[in-house]
Order: structure tokens, then C-alpha cells, then sequence
């Protein structure tokens, strides 16, 4: 039963993701919690794992749920079902890509995607922040040392576009963070 669960929620996931990982966040997050696999905090440093190991955000999210609920098999299931939708899809747009992006109704489809997707990003942000940023239940605290933190690494990342010809890239920038945290929580 849990196999045929974790195939169709993960399918579901795969199915309606769009606008890459951080797109995709609420939709894992509702399917996890609503299936109770795991619980939101423990999802949320899941996230922050599967934004540093290789790989996309979605296929190890759900490699790590499925293999705590099923072991091996769940995580072969899960895995299979986040990343087949996507599979086909492209299969499928390969084969009609260019008829596909010359229609004018396509085209508008995929502009109006844009916008969805900054917003549904966004959104994820400023809803882990102010997750993260809550003390006790009902009491609301902000962890100044964070603040600060997001606003030095995101003075270094954009401030790098001025410095470096390309900026620092993503890469540099979670090894600057990983290295930050430890030195500043972990101290």
C-alpha cells in the first residue's frame, strides 16, 4: 500500500511541478504532509540537503521520503514517479517541438508561466523564512544572526556581478553559506 501511495503522490508531484525545484516545493510539501511520511520540519532540512547534494531538488526529495518509507523499493518507486511525467513530456515536445512553439496560443501559455512561477518561488521563500524566523508557538522572534547572514550572502551574490565578470556562481555561493554556518552556528 505504501509503494502504490508514494507512486501516486510522487506522480502527482511530477505530474504538476513546474518552474523547476523551487516551484515544486509547496507541491512536495502538500503531498509529504498530506500522506504524513514526514514531518514539515524534518521536509524543510530535506530541502535544505537536496539544494546541497548533486542533482535536482525533486528526484532526491523523493529518492530520501521514498526510501524512508519503503526502503529501497519506495525510493526506486518514487524516484520513477517524480521524474516519468517529465520524461514523457519532453519525449512528446521533442516530437512536436516545432510546430508546438511556433503557435501563438503556446507562446502566451509559456509567457504567463513566467510570472506564476517568480510568484509561487517567492512565496516559498518568504513562507521558510517566517517558518524559521517563529519562536515558540503564538510568539514570533526573529534570529537576527540569520538576517544578517541572508543579507551579507545576498550582498555577496549580487555584489559579485560587479567584481567578477560572471558573478559568483550558485555553487560558490552554497559553499559560502555551508561555510558561514558552520562557523557561525556551529562555533
Amino acid at each position: 500500500m505504501i509503494c502504490f501511495d508514494l507512486l501516486i503522490g510522487f506522480l502527482k508531484v511530477g505530474l504538476f511541478a513546474f518552474g523547476g525545484a523551487y516551484g515544486a516545493i509547496p507541491l512536495i510539501r502538500d503531498v509529504v504532509l498530506s500522506y504524513g511520511w514526514i514531518e514539515d520540519e524534518m521536509l524543510t532540512y530535506m530541502i535544505a540537503v537536496s539544494e546541497s547534494t548533486p542533482g535536482p531538488i525533486m528526484v532526491n526529495l523523493a529518492t530520501y521520503v521514498g526510501s524512508s518509507q519503503a526502503g529501497f523499493l519506495g525510493a526506486l518507486i518514487a524516484t520513477t514517479a517524480v521524474v516519468l511525467p517529465s520524461f514523457i513530456i519532453i519525449l512528446l515536445i521533442m516530437v512536436l517541438l516545432k510546430k508546438l512553439l511556433k503557435n501563438p496560443y503556446v507562446q502566451v501559455v509559456l509567457r504567463g508561466l513566467k510570472p506564476c512561477m517568480i510568484g509561487i518561488i517567492l512565496a516559498t521563500g518568504i513562507f521558510m523564512i517566517l517558518q524559521h524566523s517563529a519562536g515558540s508557538p503564538g510568539a514570533f522572534s526573529v534570529d537576527t544572526t540569520a538576517v544578517i547572514m541572508t543579507i551579507v550572502l545576498g550582498t555577496v551574490y549580487f555584489g559579485s556581478g560587479k567584481v567578477l565578470k560572471n558573478g559568483i556562481s550558485p555553487i560558490g555561493l552554497i559553499g559560502i553559506s555551508a561555510l558561514a554556518g558552520l562557523i557561525v552556528y556551529g562555533l
